[in-house]
């Protein structure tokens, strides 16, 4: 029988929030700024340089914007070994920024980092307001007033912040339609099945982020959710009285699933739905393909967005790899990173697995996958992977036309 949920705090995730990083050399006031905008104590403000030493992060509400995630990062002129794992790691930021915040001095001006910052924002497209701040300590008449992309605030006076955080909110707006996870591909009225399994693995007490997400998409289009375990499956189908618009899956049971609904049953898989959510599921299905070319020669990276502890018998690090030599009769070698390490260079690997990236916002995971295609890498995710593994990948993408078009080609 179906059960219960608990989804405990109503939260926006941070994968949903409008991502504003700030950036800047040592001692221009980022920390300073940070504190002024959220107006609180976000993080430690010293004269010394470099009191920043990683990306520090917070999930709030920023009015007139909404639910954001605020990121102050290390100075980008910081020295030394350690120094440059600063910047790296601040450029990392980049990555997932939405919106970015050039912390300049006031009183010094633009230096040649920033503007080798400002080059890559424009590089990597990324919105950006340049911030001169400490501009109370600017003679009045030298003092500026906004420009078409910078502003003059003081943090220590509160001077523009407002004005600033009105300036953010207008960059990060965009005319784009923001896609849904399943809410655009069915109507109301529907039913929805939705399997997911409790197991070992399965969080105490809660849902994953990816299933919590997929039900409220399917409230606020005014349909209805009903939620089994797999083997409540056929049984739940055979007496729910009327024939469900979709069934989605964990991919973990992905065979079992597509065993028990019925052919002229829509069915697809939780990853596939956030491969598509997160912008890379066309490349994700072309990248699928070199599954079956896998050598023992072959290195795959598998990628992970978030940290979580890893069961005895964790998908990404036990049972992928396990499926993958099942199915291609070969001894690859495995490579894993997870949370924000992603490398730069994927030269050295023949395919990219990424998981479903629930953790990570849309922005991040477009330059992941850019990043494997600008180097020839193939770049594929564990739900598509594992349909494709069983045999099942054109059933569970027929709710796409454009990309089950793909794979008849």
């Amino acid at each position: 029988m179906a059960y219960t949920i608990h989804m405990g705090l109503n939260e926006t995730p941070s994968a949903n929030r409008v991502h504003i990083g700030f950036f800047g050399l040592r001692n221009a006031g980022k920390s300073s700024l940070v504190n002024a905008v959220t107006n609180q104590d976000l993080v430690i403000v010293s004269d010394v340089k470099g009191t920043t030493t990683d990306p520090v992060s917070k999930a709030m509400e920023l009015l007139p914007l909404g639910p954001v995630l605020i990121i102050d990062t290390p100075g980008i002129d910081d020295e030394g070994a350690l120094g440059e794992l600063r910047v790296r790691r601040a450029r990392q930021v980049l990555n997932k920024t939405d919106v970015a915040v050039l912390v300049v001095d006031a009183i010094t001006g633009k230096s040649v980092a920033d503007e080798d910052l400002i080059r890559l924002f424009r590089d990597k497209d990324v919105p950006f307001i340049i911030a001169y701040n400490k501009s109370d300590l600017l003679e009045k008449e030298k003092a500026p007033g906004a420009g078409e992309n910078c502003i003059y605030v003081s943090a220590t006076k509160k001077h523009n912040i407002e004005a600033l955080k009105e300036r953010i909110a207008a960059l990060a707006k965009t005319d784009e339609p923001k896609l849904q996870i399943v809410g655009d591909i069915i109507s109301p009225g529907d039913f929805v099945v939705l399997v997911i399994p409790i197991d070992k693995a399965a969080p105490k007490g809660r849902l994953i982020l990816p299933q919590q997400q997929t039900i409220r998409d399917i409230l606020e289009a005014d349909a209805a959710a009903i939620v089994v375990k797999e083997f409540e499956l056929r049984e739940t189908l055979e007496n729910i009285g009327k024939k469900p618009a979709l069934v989605i899956t964990d991919s973990q049971v992905f065979a079992k699933v597509s065993a028990d609904t019925p052919a002229d049953i829509p069915l697809t898989s939780f990853s596939i739905l956030f491969a598509r959510y997160k912008g890379f599921l066309a490349p994700a299905v072309r990248g699928v393909r070199t599954l079956d070319s896998i050598t023992e020669k072959s290195r795959i990276l598998i990628a992970e967005g978030c940290t979580h502890h890893r069961q005895c018998d964790d998908i990404g690090t036990v049972k992928l790899p396990r499926w993958i030599k099942q199915y291609t009769g070969k001894e690859p070698e495995f490579a894993f990173t997870s949370g924000g390490e992603f490398p730069e260079d994927l030269s050295p690997y023949d395919l990219v697995l990424h998981c479903g990236a629930c953790m990570l916002n849309e922005r991040e995971m477009r330059y992941r996958e850019a990043c494997a295609a600008d180097q020839g890498i193939p770049f594929t995710n564990y739900g598509i992977s594992i349909a494709h593994i069983q045999g099942i990948l054109k059933r569970s993408v027929a709710i796409f036309p454009h990309i089950l078009a793909e794979l008849e080609d």
